[in-house]
């Protein structure tokens, strides 16, 4: 099946295969994306619900807490009125009650004064609060939470505030209620977080979300609509408070998660887009390449033999007594150009390969070149003429390698130098070595010589060894490469060939 003809065909299946390919990438990429955010959501889900369980104990610690409050104020309360009461009662009245009660008080803070504000006496104060003389400053303002009491009949007054008790309790619940804000906007699950007041509109807090995008009052309130519209929020009621909303979203995470697979198919189609154009751009610079080469090629194959014909006509003109000598070497120059003509003809198509003797043939091919090369090459052929070793070659095409090897050699030698041509065998194989004394071939350079319009002289079009190689591998089925190079020193092409022809 020729590929070329073929090619339209060719170019459907690989594309279809190449889009069964993406999608089945896509759809795989699908599927972990898709498990990836059901767990994601899993999380999420988890996240708040274990929120909404602290919620509701947070209610219930602070209804207790509420409770325990309205017991200290009661208490306070009825504190209050025992010292009302027992500075209203009469001397005939027993009042060892009352005194005992006030005796048991051990928790609630109490100052009398007088009424300029100097301190007569105290109860359950701190240390520094007994040291005082004064009820001034802050340790008046710790007292004015209540009204004062009025001592009758005198200037007096009794100031008190809540206990110890009551005063610590509403610390824990204060620290309480600030750590679980904490915790919920700096979640584990990475979960973006924003907690508002009761208008859901002056936020108070957030969570694993950019700082700096956030101080942008209008980034904040998008982002807060974001969220509204993703999930409902999380409502706390705090009893002396109003309450507060808790919105989450999906994680960063996971929103890139789902964006993932469309990226993919962005970037794929990007890649396989520019590649086509980078291969097709490439392919059409190697075919204008190819066909200038051939072209240049053609005419620098029958310009030789044509120039010498044209010459001998034109010395037969002038003197036909040198007819004779004139008809054989313009027969040389026809079979020469017969030749040319056989060569391009077997191009692009696939030519038979006959028994033939290769030695001969790297004779004949000497023979040809010797008298068109300059007088300072030499040529060392290390083997016997008379000798015989029989391979499927075709034999044109195979001393226009042979030609090509030889013309390489005498530019890197600069038309100054020796070629060497050795054979050896093995049970398989042949191999012909052409080696020269030329200044050798850099490793950089040995990966490109072979490619078409690859070329290291001025004037050159790079298609020797390109031809060289499409006739040795894909024709004969053989192998050519440089086999060794030192700079200065020379380089040695070796080609390999089948003993034997395999038939299909």
């Amino acid at each position: 099946m020729e590929l070329y003809t073929r090619k339209k065909r060719w170019k459907i299946v690989l594309l279809i295969l190449g889009i069964l390919i993406i999608g089945a990438s896509i759809f795989y990429t699908n599927i972990l994306v898709s498990r990836f955010a059901q767990a994601e959501r899993k999380n999420v889900r988890l996240w708040a619900d274990a929120v909404h369980r602290k919620a509701r104990l947070m209610e219930y610690t602070e209804k207790f807490f509420g409770q325990l409050r309205e017991q200290e104020r009661e208490k306070v309360e009825l504190l209050a009125d025992v010292y009302r009461y027992l500075l209203n009662g009469s001397d005939s009245q027993d009042l060892s009650f009352y005194l005992k009660f006030i005796d048991k008080n051990t928790t609630i803070p109490i100052v009398i004064t007088d009424e300029r504000g100097k301190i007569i006496d105290s109860k359950n104060l701190d240390t520094e609060q007994d040291a005082s003389k004064w009820l001034r400053g802050k340790l008046k303002e710790e007292f004015s939470i209540y009204q004062p009491i009025r001592v009758p009949y005198t200037q007096q007054y009794l100031y008190y505030k809540n206990s110890r008790l009551y005063t610590e309790l509403q610390d824990v619940l204060n620290d309480y209620i600030s750590s679980f804000m904490s915790e919920v906007t700096l979640n584990s699950s990475s979960v973006p977080v924003i907690v508002t007041d009761s208008t859901q509109q002056n936020i108070l807090q957030f969570g694993n979300l950019n700082d700096i995008r956030m101080s942008d009052p209008r980034f904040a309130k998008r982002k807060l609509e974001e969220m509204k519209h993703e999930n409902d929020p999380i409502i706390i009621n705090f009893s002396d408070q109003n309450s507060v909303y808790i919105f989450y979203q999906d994680s960063e995470l996971l929103t890139r998660m789902k964006l993932f697979p469309l990226a993919q198919i962005l970037i794929i189609s990007v890649f396989l887009f520019i590649s086509y154009l980078l291969f097709s751009a490439s392919r059409k610079s190697e075919q204008s390449r190819v066909w200038a080469g051939m072209a240049k090629e053609t005419a620098h194959q029958i310009g030789t033999p044509l120039s010498s014909i044209l010459a001998w006509l034109e010395l037969l003109k002038m003197d036909k007594s040198n007819a004779e000598l004139a008809a054989n070497e313009i027969e040389k120059d026809v079979k020469r150009l017969e030749m040319i003509s056989e060569r391009f003809s077997k191009i692009g198509s696939i030519p038979a390969l006959k028994e033939n003797n290769l030695i001969s043939i790297i004779y004949e091919t000497i023979l040809y070149l010797k008298p068109r090369t300059p007088k300072k090459v030499n040529y060392d052929i290390r083997f016997r003429k008379e000798q015989q070793m029989i391979v499927p070659i075709n034999r044109a095409l195979f001393s226009w390698v042979l030609e090509n090897l030889c013309k390489n050699a005498i530019d890197a030698m600069g038309g100054k130098g020796t070629i060497g041509i050795e054979l050896h065998e093995d049970n398989k194989y042949v191999y012909i070595d052409v080696s020269d004394t030329g200044k050798g071939i850099s490793i950089t350079e040995q990966k490109a010589i072979f490619n078409p319009g690859y070329t290291s002289k001025k004037r050159g079009w790079g298609l020797g060894l390109s031809l060289a190689k499409r006739i040795i591998k894909e024709y004969h089925k053989g192998k050519i490469f440089v086999k060794t190079s030192a700079q200065g020193k020379g380089t040695t092409f070796r080609i390999s060939l089948k003993k034997y022809q395999q038939y299909t």
